[in-house]
């Protein structure tokens, strides 16, 4: 959009451009791979709680109400450990995201600069969020700078693509299928 004597508005998607680059995707996938062995151990408490509610479905109605008692107990026990656990990898996960990306983007905030400069952009806006969330409710393709800025950072840091840059970056810590309530004993 022409604003006046050759100063046009421009658009980088903030989170692409951080994740898209060799070091974003480096460094991402370094994260991704510290953060596995708490996944597993994760998934693995999920499926010992998943197995307990199970044998509690199947074998509740023929335990005595001392052993299906002391079964939901364990459960319970067993399913706020597994969120709290969930709650603290979830949180940690994204601080050591956010951490990454702030020092990326420190970085790159010079190389935006300079894009905007030399392509006489007024005004560069974050698409990241869309509309509502964003101002931005359209803008023209031939406006964003975001492949310009990854590419300018790239070349200026010197940061190899990954072996496997073909693959982006998957969300951290996802929370795992939320097991089934225990069925309240009865009496």
């Amino acid at each position: 959009m022409v604003t006046g004597a050759g100063s046009k508005i421009g658009t980088i998607n903030i989170e692409q451009a951080v994740i898209g680059t060799n070091e974003g995707q480096r460094d991402f996938q370094a994260l991704q791979k510290k953060l596995e062995p708490k996944q597993n151990e994760l998934k693995s408490q999920n499926e010992e709680l998943e197995s307990l509610q199970k044998q509690l479905q199947t074998q509740g109605d023929k335990l005595n109400e001392e052993a299906r008692a002391t079964l939901v107990k364990q459960i319970e026990s067993k399913k706020k450990s597994f969120d709290r656990s969930v709650q603290d990898a979830q949180e940690d996960a994204q601080n050591q995201q956010k951490e990454i990306f702030q020092r990326i983007l420190q970085k790159m905030a010079p190389v935006i600069i300079k894009q905007a400069q030399e392509g006489s952009f007024a005004l560069i806006v974050d698409t990241s969020n869309p509309w509502p969330q964003s101002p931005v409710l359209w803008a023209n393709e031939g406006v964003d700078i975001t492949k310009v800025v990854v590419d300018a950072y790239n070349t200026q840091s010197g940061v190899a693509a990954p072996t496997s840059a073909a693959t982006t970056p998957k969300p951290l810590a996802p929370k795992p299928a939320a097991p089934k309530a225990a069925a309240p004993p009865s009496k």
